[in-house]
C-alpha cells in the first residue's frame, strides 16, 4: 500500500472565536457525563457556503452533492500576496494551465496566521472579478481560501459580486482554511465535509488534505 499523509486544514472551534460560544451543559460529577452546548455562527471558523447564503438560488448546505466533497485539488502558493491585494489569473502561475474541469483549488496565502488580528478580516486578499469568472469558465469544483471570505467583507458590493459569480457557476466556496504550509505536494486529494444543517446557508466544516 502506498503511504499516505493526512493534513488537517481546519481551524479549531473554540469559545471566544468570532461567532462561537461553548457552554458547559453537563458534568461527570453532577450528571454522569460531560457535555457542552455549542452556539455557532454558520460561517464561523473553517466553513463552507451554500448558494442560498447570497440567494443565488435556493440550494442549501444539506443539498450539496456529497460526491463533490472529495476531489483532486491544486495548491497555489500565494504567500507573497499583500494585504487587500486582488488575486488575479496571473497569480495562479503554471497551475492555470494544469487545472481541469471538476478539480479544486486551494490558495495558500498564509493568511490564517493573522487570525486574532484586525487584519485577518479587514485587510484580506480577495478574489478578483476577473478570476471569479475564469474559475467559473474552468468549472472549478471547490475554491478554498485562508481568509474568512473570498472578498472584502467590508465592501458589500464586492463581496456580493464575487460570491454571486462563483455560486452561479456552481463553485463550492470553502473559507477559513489553515495549515496549508504543511502541504508538500502541488496536487492533493481534498476532503471537505460541512455539517449537514437542514436548510443551512453554510456550515462549519472539517477539511483535510491527503498526500501520497
Amino acid at each position: 500500500m502506498i503511504d499516505k499523509k493526512v493534513i488537517d486544514l481546519t481551524l479549531p472551534i473554540q469559545s471566544g472565536a468570532k461567532g462561537v460560544s461553548i457552554e458547559q451543559a453537563k458534568t461527570l460529577v453532577e450528571d454522569g457525563w460531560n457535555a457542552t452546548t455549542l452556539h455557532l455562527y454558520s460561517h464561523s471558523g473553517t466553513h463552507m457556503d451554500a448558494p442560498v447564503h447570497f440567494e443565488v438560488n435556493d440550494q442549501t448546505i444539506d443539498q450539496l452533492p456529497v460526491a463533490r466533497f472529495v476531489s483532486q485539488a491544486w495548491v497555489v502558493d500565494l504567500t507573497n500576496i499583500k494585504p487587500k491585494e486582488s488575486i488575479t489569473i496571473a497569480h495562479l502561475g503554471a497551475v492555470a494551465d494544469k487545472v481541469q474541469k471538476g478539480q479544486s483549488l486551494l490558495l495558500r496565502t498564509g493568511w490564517s496566521k493573522k487570525l486574532g488580528t484586525d487584519e485577518y478580516r479587514d485587510a484580506l486578499p480577495g478574489i478578483s472579478v476577473e478570476l471569479a469568472h475564469w474559475l467559473g469558465a474552468k468549472a472549478i469544483n471547490i475554491l478554498g481560501v485562508e481568509p474568512p471570505s473570498v472578498a472584502d467583507v467590508n465592501n458589500i458590493q464586492e463581496v456580493t459580486e464575487v460570491h454571486n459569480i462563483l455560486m452561479k457557476n456552481d463553485i463550492i466556496i470553502a473559507e477559513g482554511l489553515t495549515n496549508l504550509e504543511a502541504l508538500s505536494q502541488p496536487q492533493i486529494t481534498l476532503v471537505a465535509l460541512p455539517l449537514k444543517v437542514k436548510n443551512g446557508d453554510g456550515a462549519p466544516a472539517r477539511i483535510i488534505a491527503i498526500e501520497n
